[in-house]
């Protein structure tokens, strides 16, 4: 089986009146002096088309640890491995110009200490050519995330709903429902901010919370889940194009991708087993011979 199609660092967009207008790479100095201005878009993205798709529309793209259960079939996002996230990290940059790429790290790699999440992130940012990358954890990891930053290496940290943490919480739980939880969440962000990150996502937790934590902390908060007070957004790609049928309810779906691709497929089925497709149009012929 082949492809012919190539990822072109253009937007896939042909007409000039609703393609974005280009801009420069985002960086993180940049990122981070968006807090409280215009939100900050940002998405997952797992393959180079998805990401030359997206490159022109976000300002940050995450190579998420959700590719196990989004690309791979896996039931979590625990057996996601450091090579995982290289191979798709390296993808995604090969179809990203314009946004800021960062790469989660995937359960096990940076949790035993702060010298060896330094040496597993290192290896991503140089094997994957990425910006920065994303881990979990509040004031617990405030001292790796610090060790991590004071050597070169940008880190974007992960607050509230943890999914790496689900056996520790019993699964998937909303944070913050509870307002004696608040002063917990909120000294995360707090810390993490202190330890050098240039930004935290916020995710499963209430508006409420949301805002305060916002309000809190100088570095931008992105939102999953978090209500609209954060400074910006992001979702899963894959759910917010309805490739899933069924999705959390902080999503909202942008399009119907599931139902496209089955149609698409039903059609396809049908015309090669009615002997339909492939037509004249779709097969190679013979040189014509002179005379």
């Amino acid at each position: 089986m082949s492809s012919q199609s190539t990822i072109s660092k253009k937007s896939a967009v042909t007409d000039p009146d609703q393609s974005p207008k280009p801009r420069k790479r985002m960086t993180v100095p940049g990122f981070m002096a968006r807090k409280g201005g215009e939100p900050l878009v940002c998405l997952t993205a797992y393959t180079a088309h998805v990401a030359n798709l997206l490159d022109q529309r976000c300002d940050l793209l995450l190579v998420g640890d959700s590719l196990g259960m989004v690309i791979h079939g896996m039931p979590n996002t625990l057996g996601v491995t450091l090579e995982h996230m290289i191979m798709h990290g390296q993808g995604v940059m090969r179809g990203a110009e314009k946004s800021l790429v960062v790469v989660d790290m995937p359960f096990g790699s940076f949790e035993e200490s702060p010298e060896i999440a330094f040496r597993n992130a290192a290896r991503v940012v140089k094997e994957t050519g990425c910006a920065a990358v994303k881990l979990e954890g509040g004031a617990e990891m405030a001292p790796t995330i610090q060790h991590m930053t004071r050597r070169g290496i940008p880190v974007m940290a992960h607050i509230g709903l943890m999914p790496q943490n689900l056996n520790m919480m019993g699964g998937f739980k909303i944070a913050g429902r509870d307002e004696r939880d608040w002063e917990y969440i909120i000294q995360d962000a707090r810390e993490v901010e202190k330890a050098g990150a240039f930004s935290v996502v916020v995710e499963g937790v209430t508006e409420p919370l949301a805002e305060k934590i916002t309000q809190s902390i100088s570095i931008p908060t992105i939102g999953i889940g978090a209500s609209k007070e954060c400074d910006g957004q992001i979702l899963v790609f894959e759910d917010m194009i309805g490739l899933f049928p069924r999705v959390p309810t902080f999503v909202k779906r942008y399009g119907n991708m599931e139902e496209m691709i089955a149609n698409a497929a039903d059609l396809y089925a049908e015309e090669v087993r009615a002997r339909r497709f492939p037509t004249e149009d779709h097969v190679y012929t013979l040189n014509k011979k002179d005379g």
